[in-house]
Order: structure tokens, then C-alpha cells, then sequence
């Protein structure tokens, strides 16, 4: 056997070879010398490593040329190293050796790729480091960081990770995912494999960690809630070590509790032993308070199902005994046929929304898991209604008119002509006896003095010779209405907004004592505006089913001596929307062109001269109505206060923007104005929505 000795500076490096042969290496030597003198022995060999405040770069050289690995150093990665071998060891424990000596330093190794990455420690885990799943063992590699997942299947991973968290290096990561419930530890190899045992140690099943007991008298359900009122107490609620579950298991009539302490299990055995006990009396009085279903419909269903008849049939009195069939014919809680000698009442107390019940036992106990089934929380729906209406009208006149009245009257033969067209303000008869009433646009005439006409009490008109008349209208509207509606599943809802007109529906006269003749009306009202009714319908799936009726109604005359006509729009439908969904439920699009036109015959044809005898009329009208809606379905408390603050704070901030402005000469008196929701939430004011006065 031979040794060789190499000194530089202060590091030193020896070398034995076992086969015969020596293998040297120098940290401080050029590469081309390190390669010469890294020649390997083809049998075993063990290596003596003695490194003094050797600087890492020059360890790292060495430690490649002995174990053929490629290393690649941070530039963060300074300072010295020691290492002590008192002893040969093996060149296969040369690695792990020099991966412990840079741990003490505070950096680690991270393979990739066929090389080795020398980081400082804290950032080792943002690297791509080997990983292994649930169902593998972590990879042997001593002071390499690895990650490996681990699924833990009795106990929680968020409250075993902070029993892991100190066994972790700082620079490290333990994370507990609850989604299915497993940890994800970033460490060293060597720490990966115990932290395994560990979790293999305490991911144990318990004997005592849950219990079943079956009820023979006593209902499951108003059991588990009576010791759950017992054993449930808010120091208990801030201690996750002390929580337990209770549930009842209707079917079976059984209560199952679960619990990390085994005192607390034998404490519900002993409490569910007790309040099972049977009562000395035919009949118990049972008192169901409900949460949130109705207590007078719900005694009405609980009759029919006691009674053995449908809903619709006859409904007994509240008073009156049930003697069918009860509940659970043919299970172990109840007979197999009820005798007409055990009657039962079911009340319903409309006050405190409770049912009362007197049964059996057995009757009872089934009666009880109907009424929980039933008496859960229901679905509410925020319906949007948005009703879109879009018109123009275009119309336009022009015409001629003409007469000639100035020998009207006198003696002898005269003759006397003219033209009129329309109506009263736009033709020229009607203007020449009131000028006052000429009508809208551009009217001009020629006017000869006036004349009196013979006949009528010799009244004095205008003479107007010639009329022109010319007028164009041009008129749009944009309607917007969104009415929005809150109801719960399967309850209609209705709104309306609009105006309660009166409608003539008849008139007579009754007879005085004089002879007199009174006059007498009979006047029917209605409501005539935007109507909205809805009645929703959830399934399971989450879509919605709408019954619709929308209707849209305004008063277009009220002078026709008939009675007031309306304009009415109105849909009526049943469709099927998704969660969220805008649907258009119904429209109108309406486009519709008049072209009038009055003319003498004959003389209106000419051409050119034909326009003094003629008078035009023409209009269009178009409308575009369409209605959508959307459901948004609300299941819980927190998404209903969420739309409710968000239109609490839409108003209020409507209210701010239409504040008025300050005069000089008119005092503040102040506007109404909603409360700030913050202020609102406790209690409303004694005057809420009017600001103090000050």
C-alpha cells in the first residue's frame, strides 16, 4: 500500500489507494493538473480527506475530481471549510460528506439535470428539486432538498403541520393543503425520511374517535340537538382539540358522534341512554319549533301523511284524532298497524311558528324526520326585469287652401268658392272665424279685410283668401325600466308601479221627487303602469323555472267620450333559465308608413298647378320593445347581503349626487338621504332618511 502526500498552503488532501495505486488532487493546482492526477483505480478504494479553512470553490473542485460530478456554485456561495477524516472512508461517502459541511455553512445541493447546484439554503426550494408523490417514498440523498407529498388518511393535516413546523429547517417549507388533506414538505432527504415515520406514527386510527348509539323510544334528531346544547360550549369552539360532531341518523333512528377525547364520547352515550327513556303515557305532547319552513301548512301535510290521504282531500280539524295508518308501518320503531285506540294530534301554533304533536313513540319519531327534512332553508330568487323601448315617430303636412268670400252676402248673383282641408286648427274655415286656434308649423295666408256673414247674427270673419300650411314633427323615445324583484322558490311575487286610473263602466239616471232626472256613474279602477308577477321554481340542477306575467300599460286619451284609452304590452310565459342567465322573454318591433292625401278631383292631378288643390299628409311610426330577464339565485345569507349592501350603496350614492346646491337666500333644509349602511346595520334612526335639522 502506498500513501501520497500532497501540501498547498494550508490544505491537505491524502489519498490511499487499496488496489496499489495512489490518486491525488490538488484544490489549488491548475485544471489541467487536477485532470491528470484524477485517475481512477479500477478496484476499491477509500479516500482520507483533511481540509483546513479551505475555501469552498477549491473543496468543490476537489470533491468533483474524486466523485465525477459537475457542480455549478451560486456567486453567493463564499467562505471555508473544514473537514476531518481521521480514518479512510469509502469515496462513495465523499459526497455526503461534503453535502454536510455545506448544510453547516447554511447552502444546500440541488440536482437537476445531471448537475449539482450549490444555492445559499433559503432559496433551495424555489428550485426544481426531486419530488415524490402520496404513495412514494422519499428518495434516498442525504443532504439534497427534496419535496415530497404526504396523504395523511385519519388525521387532519392543518393540525398536524404546526406538530412538523419546528422539525423543519427555517429555511424550509411544510404546507398543509385541507382540499385533500395532505402536506407538501420541501427538506433535506435525510429530514424527509424521518418526518415519513413520524407521520406514519401518529396517522393512526383510534378506537374511540367515534360512536354509535341506537335510540328505541326517543327520536335522533331532538336527542342530538339536546346534547349537542349540552356538550357545545364556546370555550370548546376556540379549542379545535376539544371539538366533537353529532349528527342523527333518521333511517335507523340512531345517533353518531364523533370526537377526539373518548370522555366525551362516553359522556354522549350516557346522556343519548338516558333521554331514552319510555314515557308512562299512551300519547307524549311534542313541541316542534321550526326555522324556516310555515307551521300551518306544514300540520296540513303532516295530517295528510299521518292520515293516509292526499292534500287535497278533506283536511281534518286540528282537533279531530288521526287514526289511519301511522308512519313507519312495518319498521322496528313502529307497529305493524295502528290501532284506532292510539290517536294522534297534530296542531300548528301560527304565533311561535310551532307544531304541536300527539302521538306515540314510534309515530312521533317519524313524524320528526319529516318535519326535518321539510323545515330547511329555501332558496330565494333575485329576478331582473329589464323592458327596453325604442320609438320614433316621423310626420309631415303641407297644403293649399283657398276661398273667395267677398261677395258673400250681397244681392244678386255672387259666386263664391274655396278649398278646406283638415281639421279644426289646420283648415282655413276654421282659422278665418278664430284666428287664434291656427295651428302648429309654418301657416301663411292673405288675408282681404273681414266680412260679416248674413244669418248668423251677423258675425265678423277674417277673410283669409289663401292658406299655406307646412309642418314636419320628428319625436323619439328611449324607455328604460328595470324592475327587480326578491321572492322566495316557488312564491309569487308581484310589483307594481304605474297609476290607478278610474275606467267608466256604466251610467244612470234615478228619478227625483221633483221629477228631476240625477245623473249617477258607476267607476271601476285600475292599475295601469309596469305590472310584474313571477313565480319561481329551482331544481336540483340549479336552473330556474319562471312563470311570467309582464305587462306594460299607459293612457294614450282620456278626452273620448267613450272612456280613456290605453295603450297595453303584455307577455305572458312559463321558460327555463340558468343561474345567472339574461333571456328575452318576449318583443315587438313594429315599423308602420301612412300616406294621406286630400284633393279637388281632377284639379289636385295637374301637374305643377295641381299643389294648390291638394293637401299631403304622411307619417311613420316604429317601435322596438323587447323584455329580458335573469334570475340569480341566492342560497345563503352571505350572497343576499352582498346584493342587498350593493344596492343600499347604489341609492345612497344616487341620493348624494342629486344633493342640491346652496343659495344665499334660501336656507339649508336639508334632503332626504338613506343612513350610511355602517350606521344602518345596528339600528335604524327615529327618523331615518331626513337629516337633522340644524
Amino acid at each position: 500500500m502506498k500513501n501520497c502526500w500532497l501540501r498547498t498552503g494550508i490544505v491537505w488532501a491524502a489519498v490511499l489507494a487499496c488496489a496499489g495505486q495512489a490518486w491525488s488532487a490538488d484544490t489549488d493546482a491548475s485544471a489541467s493538473a487536477a485532470a491528470k492526477a484524477a485517475v481512477r483505480p479500477s478496484g476499491p478504494d477509500v479516500v482520507t480527506l483533511n481540509f483546513v479553512n479551505a475555501d469552498i470553490e477549491g473543496v468543490v473542485k476537489a470533491v468533483s475530481e474524486i466523485t465525477g460530478k459537475n457542480f455549478i456554485l451560486d456567486p453567493r456561495v463564499k467562505g471555508t471549510v473544514n473537514i476531518v477524516s481521521a480514518k479512510p472512508m469509502s469515496r462513495s461517502l465523499v459526497y455526503q460528506v461534503f453535502l454536510s459541511a455545506m448544510r453547516l455553512q447554511g447552502f444546500a445541493a440541488v440536482e437537476e439535470k445531471g448537475m449539482v447546484m450549490i444555492v445559499p439554503e433559503i432559496e433551495a426550494k424555489m428550485h426544481r428539486s426531486p419530488t415524490s408523490g402520496p404513495q412514494q417514498r422519499p428518495r434516498a440523498g442525504g443532504d439534497t432538498v427534496q419535496t415530497q407529498v404526504f396523504r395523511l388518511q385519519h388525521e387532519s393535516a392543518a393540525q398536524l403541520m404546526p406538530v412538523l413546523r419546528p422539525l423543519i429547517s427555517p429555511n424550509n417549507s411544510v404546507t398543509a393543503y385541507p382540499g385533500n388533506n395532505t402536506l407538501v414538505v420541501t427538506d433535506y432527504a435525510s429530514n424527509l425520511q424521518r418526518i415519513e415515520k413520524i407521520i406514519e406514527a401518529v396517522d393512526q386510527p383510534t378506537d374511540g374517535d367515534s360512536v354509535v348509539v341506537k335510540l328505541q323510544y326517543a327520536s335522533a334528531i331532538d336527542v342530538a340537538q339536546t346534547i349537542t346544547r349540552l356538550l357545545t360550549e364556546p370555550a370548546q369552539a376556540a379549542d379545535p382539540t376539544s371539538r366533537f360532531t353529532i349528527a342523527a341518523d333518521a333511517r335507523s333512528n340512531s345517533v353518531l358522534a364523533r370526537a377526539g377525547d373518548p370522555a366525551k364520547l362516553q359522556r354522549v352515550r350516557q346522556l343519548a341512554a338516558m333521554l331514552d327513556s319510555p314515557t308512562s303515557a299512551g300519547g307524549n305532547i311534542h313541541v316542534i319549533y321550526l326555522k324556516n319552513a310555515e307551521a300551518v301548512k306544514l300540520a296540513e301535510v303532516l295530517r295528510a301523511i299521518y292520515s293516509g290521504e292526499s292534500s287535497s282531500g278533506q283536511t281534518r280539524t286540528a282537533a279531530q284524532p288521526l287514526s289511519a295508518t301511522p308512519l313507519g308501518q312495518g319498521t322496528q320503531q313502529a307497529p305493524a298497524q295502528a290501532s284506532a285506540s292510539t290517536p294522534g294530534i297534530i296542531q300548528a301554533d301560527a304565533a311561535t311558528n310551532a307544531i304541536i304533536i300527539t302521538a306515540p313513540d314510534a309515530v312521533y319519531n317519524n313524524l320528526r324526520a319529516v318535519v326535518e327534512k321539510l323545515d330547511v332553508r329555501r332558496a330565494q330568487v333575485y329576478v331582473e326585469a329589464l323592458i327596453a323601448e325604442l320609438t320614433a315617430d316621423k310626420a309631415a303636412e303641407f297644403g293649399v287652401q283657398w276661398q273667395d268670400l267677398t261677395g258673400y252676402g250681397q244681392s244678386g248673383t255672387q259666386v263664391v268658392g274655396g278649398t278646406n282641408f283638415g281639421g279644426a286648427g289646420t283648415n282655413i274655415i276654421g282659422i278665418a272665424g278664430n284666428p287664434t286656434t291656427v295651428g302648429r308649423g309654418l301657416n301663411v295666408g292673405v288675408i282681404k279685410g273681414t266680412i260679416k256673414l248674413p244669418g248668423i247674427g251677423g258675425a265678423e270673419i277674417v277673410n283669409i283668401g289663401m292658406l299655406v300650411r307646412a309642418l314636419e314633427t320628428d319625436a323619439n323615445a328611449n324607455i328604460l325600466s328595470t324592475p327587480t324583484l326578491l321572492t322566495l322558490d316557488n312564491e309569487e311575487a308581484k310589483i307594481v308601479i304605474g297609476q290607478n286610473v278610474p275606467f267608466l263602466t256604466g251610467s244612470y239616471a234615478v228619478s227625483a221627487a221633483a221629477t228631476t232626472p240625477t245623473p249617477f256613474q258607476t267607476v271601476e279602477r285600475k292599475d295601469v303602469g309596469l305590472t310584474l308577477r313571477i313565480k319561481p321554481q329551482i331544481s336540483e340542477g340549479g336552473a330556474v323555472r319562471l312563470q311570467i306575467y309582464q305587462e306594460v300599460s299607459s293612457v294614450q286619451d282620456n278626452t273620448n267620450p267613450a272612456g280613456v284609452i290605453t295603450n297595453k304590452r303584455a307577455v305572458e310565459s312559463t321558460v327555463l333559465v340558468d343561474d345567472g342567465q339574461i333571456v328575452v322573454i318576449g318583443g315587438l318591433i313594429q315599423d308602420s308608413v301612412k300616406d294621406g292625401v286630400e284633393k279637388i278631383p281632377g284639379l289636385g292631378d295637374l301637374p305643377l298647378i295641381g299643389g294648390l288643390f291638394r293637401y299631403n299628409t304622411r307619417s311613420r311610426n316604429k317601435t322596438n320593445l323587447m323584455v329580458f330577464l335573469r334570475p340569480t339565485l341566492l342560497r345563503d345569507p352571505q350572497k343576499a347581503n352582498a346584493l342587498s349592501n350593493n344596492r343600499y350603496d347604489y341609492i345612497l350614492g344616487e341620493q348624494i349626487k342629486s344633493k342640491l346646491p346652496p343659495i344665499i337666500a334660501i336656507p339649508d333644509l336639508g334632503v332626504p338621504s338613506l343612513p350610511p349602511r355602517e350606521t344602518a346595520a345596528p339600528g335604524m334612526p327615529e327618523t331615518p332618511g331626513i337629516d337633522p335639522p340644524k
